[in-house]
């Protein structure tokens, strides 16, 4: 009998036990173990933090449902992982023992890294966690209150831009709704080097659509940014030039503002010797297994993948949903080879396939593979692509209440955008 231990259950960590539920026989354990007791949908928070969802519309209580695909649940923060012992010990220091790690943690929000950034400070809001995006609704209510200068955008080292560019069409459809629009100028300031970069180097014809969808939605914009500071009420960056020399000091007003930080990985899987790259994130090899601990896999944002490319303000590749997701299918087939005593061979994908919503249309980009040259680069503007979003979000949260162990991406997401192979 084996032992399989997942830590953290987001849209990584969840699919990865129901698949792995389904995969083996009853007979091996399988355990999540979660810093919170609930699911929450990620990519609903930028509707979370304009009030166009509540909190218990995009998370639930995980327990009972993980409990009845007998899959074990303890809500509790790992504190140190031991690979030679195959141990964790947890934060009320109990120890868990493991054949198998999975590790879908996530990042950790690396606010600490821009002085006054963050919601801890007040200064800048953020919809990384549903706890965020709540507290970023209660500052934008009372911000409507007295409206003003908006900024939003990604500081350096950020890898996950398209929330940010959800955030900034959300909240201008959302005040023209209010119609407040034309009381709130609204400022990007982002490290890409250009509008529509995306941590990709463009997908399409990214940058012209989403300058275009700027320039008719009002939103000014300041690229190859590093912001340095905040304070309250006011933003500090500097503007680089393309071989990154400061070109020009920007300080930005705001009443209400939205900073994507940068990543890190998790304390407690970053201070494994080994395990983890500079800035913490897991080295794993080709089939998503560590590239030193041999029993120990990864997936997900917390993973090492290097940038697509060397920009003036550093930013990094984001790891999309359709990524993850076989990610994690590769994890579980290696894993149950591993326990068959047979090779493992399975691979995840560096394929890049996104819905962005803006409001009251949305955008869809596919980048196969992720890092150029690609077999297919295109990026495209609908209404139809805002319901698919929806829809989408309604299907993953019934799939995790259910316990579906089918990719959601193939079955769902790429028939909406009339893709039927993905072998690039």
């Amino acid at each position: 009998m084996a032992h399989i231990v997942i830590i953290g259950a987001g849209v990584g960590g969840m699919p990865a036990a129901y698949e792995l539920r389904a995969k083996l026989a009853a007979e091996h354990r399988i355990t999540v173990i979660n810093s919170v007791d609930y699911f929450q949908f990620v990519p609903s928070n930028p509707w979370l933090a304009v009030g166009w969802r509540q909190r218990k519309g995009i998370s639930f209580p995980i327990a009972a449902y993980l409990k009845r695909r007998d899959i074990d649940f303890i809500p509790q923060r790992v504190d140190r992982i031991e690979p030679v012992a195959n141990t964790l010990t947890l934060a009320d220091g109990s120890a868990v023992s493991y054949d198998f790690l999975v590790i879908t943690t996530g990042p950790k929000l690396a606010f600490d890294e821009v002085p006054g950034a963050g919601p801890a400070t007040g200064n800048s809001q953020s919809i990384c966690t549903v706890d965020h995006a709540e507290k970023a609704w209660e500052a934008y209510q009372e911000f409507l209150e007295n409206p003003g200068p908006i900024v939003i955008g990604a500081m350096p080292l950020a890898s996950c831009f398209g929330p940010a560019y959800e955030f900034a069409f959300i909240l201008s459809t959302d005040l023209r709704r209010r119609r407040i629009r034309s009381r709130v100028p609204i400022t990007f300031v982002t490290s890409e080097p250009y509008i529509g970069h995306l941590g990709l180097g463009g997908v399409g014809d990214s940058k012209s659509l989403l300058e275009s969808e700027f320039r008719n939605n009002d939103i000014k914009w300041i690229t190859n940014a590093k912001t340095t500071k905040l304070e309250a009420g006011k933003l500090f960056a500097t503007e680089l030039d393309r071989n990154g020399q400061p070109f020009k000091e920007h300080e930005v007003p705001f009443r209400f503002s939205m900073m994507l930080p940068a990543f890190r990985g998790v304390d407690a899987v970053a201070a494994v010797e080994g395990l983890c790259n500079p800035r913490g994130f897991v080295l794993v090899d080709e089939n998503q297994r560590s590239r030193k601990y041999r029993n120990i896999y990864s997936a997900g944002v917390c993973i090492a993948i290097p940038p697509v490319e060397a920009t003036p303000v550093p930013t990094g590749a984001p790891k999309t949903g359709y990524m993850i997701e076989t990610m994690v299918t590769a994890i579980v087939q290696n894993i149950a080879a591993d326990i068959a005593g047979v090779q493992a061979t399975a691979k995840g994908t560096w394929n890049a396939i996104c819905l962005a919503d803006m409001g009251d249309t949305g955008a869809a980009f596919v980048a196969l593979p992720q890092i150029p040259p690609r077999n297919v680069n295109w990026f495209r503007k609908s209404r139809w692509v805002h319901w698919v979003k929806v829809g989408f979000e309604k299907y993953f949260i019934y799939k995790m209440k259910r316990g579906n162990s089918e990719p959601l991406y193939e079955k769902f997401m790429l028939r909406a955008l009339g893709i039927k192979r993905l072998d690039a």
